[in-house]
């Protein structure tokens, strides 16, 4: 008996995580990756000890079990100068003051100060890409340390093949240094019956058929392209479709402003901000199609989304889409504005069209799961202690 106890005690890790983008009611993508997989790690290793590390007051929702403590270090690390202190200050001191046997980094970012064996999440390098659409300090800051952060990491983990393959053409990582976790959905997206979507179109789009776009808004998604797409398919095909784009403002905005102002038909375009986690189902489940046009991603989650949800997808041609999306989608040239129109018109007027795209959606969304997700997050772990 004595020595099964102690055999079951040295299997015990004390697994330190990363919580600074678990914000409540403000989750976005590396948010709801570090929920959906540090909740199952949780509830799969309930003998083990996780300290999840906020760079702000905490809300008690992500206390995911009682094996589970949290701590507050600050500064709020939202601006690269503060990145920095609390990288290489305050998250140190606290590895040092609790001596975890693994750091779990899901944010891109990593100590170089820490010596705690670290499993970091790289979700893609787009800064790389698209250096242009990222502000100055940070850009310089990426420039700088992504490179650092991906050597000093003992194992790296990225949601797609495509993001894996682009680290290495581009930082020179083995293989066999990176997994793949990819992202999975989040509860409640699901078809919606006809009153259902008749009931969230009266709400957010004046009782019409609408295409929908979710997610930050910022010159990477291709919004201004995707606005005048839009305004030209209304302006061929006089359909009372409307345009809703959901997500928060984030940077260099202006060119989607410009865009929206220069249509013609900027009535039947609506910016609805960031929409709370539980209405956007429903968003999602009763749109025309999905229209996510990004000129790059490491994944896309909103794709695997509107698989779930059974909506029709019009997505882009470049970096991971076409991997997630498969055939399930209707793929354009993100930087050609005629054939996204083209797309919209398309499934606007082909409802088989659309049917098979639902059918093939059924099928390639069950080749992304939080469940293979957290699983190869586990091992990476398990391997470092």
């Amino acid at each position: 008996m004595f020595s099964k106890k102690m055999q079951r005690f040295a299997h015990i890790m004390k697994i330190a995580v990363n919580a600074r983008f678990l914000l409540p009611d403000k989750l976005e993508g590396i948010g709801f990756f570090t929920q959906e997989v540090v909740r199952r790690l949780v509830a799969r290793r309930p003998d083990d000890e996780f300290l999840l590390l906020f760079d702000r007051p905490f809300d008690s929702r992500f206390i995911f079990g009682p094996n589970v403590q949290a701590v507050v270090a600050p500064p709020q690390a939202r601006h690269p100068l503060l990145w920095l202190a609390w990288f290489e200050l305050s998250v140190p001191l606290a590895l040092a003051r609790w001596r975890p046997d693994v750091f779990f980094s899901p944010d891109g970012y990593c100590s170089l100060a820490a010596r705690t064996p670290t499993l970091m999440v790289t979700h893609d390098v787009a800064h790389l890409h698209y250096p242009d659409q990222i502000p100055f300090a940070a850009r310089h800051y990426y420039n700088f340390f992504v490179p650092r952060y991906l050597r000093r990491a003992d194992h790296v983990a990225t949601v797609s093949a495509f993001s894996k393959a682009d680290i290495i053409a581009h930082y020179g990582l083995p293989a066999e240094k990176i997994s793949v976790a990819p992202n999975g959905v989040r509860p409640g997206f699901r078809p919606m019956s006809a009153a259902e979507k008749q009931a969230v179109r009266a709400r957010y789009a004046q009782g019409e058929a609408y295409f929908f776009y979710v997610g930050a808004v910022h010159p990477r998604k291709n919004l201004a392209r995707l606005i005048a797409a839009f305004d030209r398919f209304r302006q061929q095909s006089g359909a009372p479709v409307r345009l809703l784009i959901a997500g928060r403002m984030a940077w260099q905005t202006g060119a989607i402003r410009e865009a929206w102002e220069a249509a013609r038909h900027q009535d039947a375009i609506a910016f609805l901000g960031y929409v709370p986690e539980e209405e956007l189902p429903g968003l999602v489940g009763s749109a025309l199609a999905l229209t996510y046009v990004s000129l790059f991603e490491g994944f896309g989650v909103p794709l695997l989304e509107a698989m779930h949800a059974e909506t029709p997808i019009i997505s882009s041609q470049a970096a991971s889409m076409p991997e997630v999306a498969g055939d399930a989608a209707l793929l354009a040239n993100p930087e050609n504005v005629a054939e996204i129109a083209a797309a919209m018109q398309r499934l606007y007027t082909d409802e088989a069209l659309r049917q098979q795209l639902i059918m093939r959606g059924r099928e390639q969304r069950n080749r992304f799961n939080w469940e293979d997700a957290t699983t190869a997050i586990e091992n990476a772990l398990m391997a470092l202690r």
